[in-house]
């Protein structure tokens, strides 16, 4: 089957039922019933009037200077040879990209523009590497980033034929709700923080290809700190012992918004990264995070404008050298 005759979301695989569960907090009666209506109005709205919308929210979120500060100290230390004026435009361009993911990811049915498909994909040989793979009966190792949009990303993935279960953490209120139940519309398995290694494992040995975003701070006992722009970054060190324990490929797959009007996507593919080979260094955990993040950076370079930088993802810090002796 060619990419270009993907199936539907509805005939994809089914994750099993233990994966198909939203754990969090739901929104009360009133914030559920109002937003009901808000969900409705944002499903009904041309693609057009979405992306107006968002470059509106966007550009008043960052003219009244919600996370101005953090985001411009992110950019600061990340992009040092970028100017002030380079710095603040591609501020704005976060803050009109998280506007966009969140308007164009809340609409149920098909979310996707008639044309997903012919937005083309980047790093062909690595897709086709991914794809046979799955065609093996086993799963793959995907990673992505808060960057273009990852939900929709999500949704391409699927519909191209690998079927995936997303990486996640307990969330609440409506909004959050709202993406997990589209999550399961995909379908996509949830896979939570508690025994996660374990669930992960068991998707791959499914045919089932884990989707986890590896651009989170998590706290220092649970991380590994990495190079991200120059600086330690805690990250999650799921990835790397997945694919430790099962042998699973690890690939970087980004949707980059291709400047085209609404959800229009292309992806692009790196991979297989693979983990150093034995004896090469002494944490190979650390290591395979280390280059699996080093893809995200070199996407997020080229694209700096689509990447969630009001996020504090540099807050947590290794622990000192005599707090570790303690």
């Amino acid at each position: 089957m060619s990419d270009q005759s993907v199936p539907q979301a509805n005939a994809a695989k089914l994750p099993p039922e233990h994966l198909r569960r939203i754990i969090g907090t739901p929104p009360g009666p009133v914030v559920k019933f109002v937003t009901r209506f808000v969900f409705a109005f944002i499903t009904w709205l041309s693609p057009a009037s979405r992306d107006a919308i968002a470059r509106f929210v966007g550009n008043l979120a960052y003219t009244l200077g919600i996370r101005r500060r953090v985001v411009l100290d992110n950019l600061a230390h990340a992009l040092p040879e970028k100017t002030d004026a380079e710095r603040r435009d591609i501020a704005r361009g976060a803050y009109i990209n998280m506007s966009r993911v969140v308007l164009e990811s809340l609409p149920s049915g098909d979310r996707l523009p008639a044309d997903w498909a012919e937005q083309g994909i980047e790093g062909t040989e690595a897709w086709e590497a991914l794809k046979a793979r799955v065609a093996s009966g086993k799963g793959a190792l995907i990673v992505t980033a808060h960057f273009g949009n990852w939900e929709l990303l999500g949704d391409m993935v699927v519909r191209r034929g690998v079927p995936i279960d997303a990486l996640v953490r307990p969330l609440k209120g409506a909004l959050n709700t709202r993406i997990a139940e589209n999550r399961l519309r995909l379908p996509a398995g949830l896979i939570y923080p508690r025994g996660a290694i374990q669930e992960l494992a068991e998707a791959v040995e499914r045919g089932e290809s884990p989707f986890m975003l590896l651009d989170q701070a998590l706290p220092a006992k649970a991380a590994v700190f990495v190079p991200f722009f120059g600086r330690l970054a805690s990250t999650t060190p799921a990835m790397a012992v997945t694919a430790q324990r099962t042998g699973a490929p690890v690939f970087v797959v980004m949707g980059v918004r291709n400047g085209k009007l609404g959800a229009r996507l292309r992806m692009e593919v790196e991979g297989p990264i693979l983990p150093p080979a034995p004896g090469e260094c002494e944490d190979p955990i650390t290591e395979h995070t280390a280059r699996v993040t080093a893809a995200l950076e070199r996407c997020i370079r080229k694209y700096p404008h689509q990447w969630m930088w009001l996020h504090r993802r540099w807050k947590v810090q290794p622990p000192s050298a005599t707090d570790a002796k303690r």
